[in-house]
């Protein structure tokens, strides 16, 4: 479904097993991020009352997320750490179309978008089926759903408002591009790294 060209290896979940606050602490974050990300959609795109509409809805789930992750961060009795950079992400947003104008931005950030959320879909598959705490086994195997919902969200935001741009065309580009970057991650406790 997602078309990812490269899975994660089920031997990453042995390196998130060696250290669950930081791969929590980074989740928690990647929560707050995606929230974020929607906010700013919004606020770039406010005549398009659907977008918006949508929009909020996943802002405020990805805040509950982030909530959820922080109880099973005190549950725990770890500590929520500091923020971290997120070197996939940033990566992905080189992938942006130069020059464009401001429908080629929305949809160039819709895509890349949809892409974060199909690669958490991806790895919270992989840490719902690998991971030995059931608990968190079944909390990943929730949200992997909600992701999924999320990536096919963005998608058809992009086809929907990419009028005049071949956006299954950029999409099939942008999953080459990430399909090489994704190569030098999976080697960190974070959920894209």
């Amino acid at each position: 479904m997602l078309g990812l060209k490269l899975q994660t290896d089920p031997r990453w979940v042995n390196i998130v097993e060696d250290n669950i606050e930081e791969i929590l602490t980074d989740h928690a974050w990647c929560e707050q991020k995606a929230a974020t990300n929607a906010i700013t959609i919004i606020s770039l795109n406010s005549d398009k009352e659907d977008l918006v509409t949508d929009l909020l809805a996943l802002a405020q789930e990805e805040l509950s997320h982030f909530k959820m992750v922080h109880e099973i961060i005190k549950e725990r009795g770890l500590k929520l750490g500091r923020e971290r950079k997120d070197s996939y992400v940033n990566e992905l947003f080189k992938f942006k179309m130069k020059g464009g104008n401001r429908q080629q931005s929305l949809i160039d950030r819709l895509l890349i978008s949809a892409m974060i959320e199909a690669r958490s879909c991806e790895r919270f598959k992989t840490l719902s089926e690998n991971i030995k705490d059931e608990k968190l086994a079944k909390f990943y195997h929730d949200l992997m759903v909600c992701e999924a919902g999320h990536y096919t969200l963005f998608l058809g935001f992009a086809r929907k408002y990419g009028e005049g741009i071949d956006v299954d065309k950029q999409w099939k580009s942008l999953i080459e591009f990430e399909g090489e970057i994704i190569k030098k991650y999976g080697k960190q406790e974070t959920i894209h790294g």
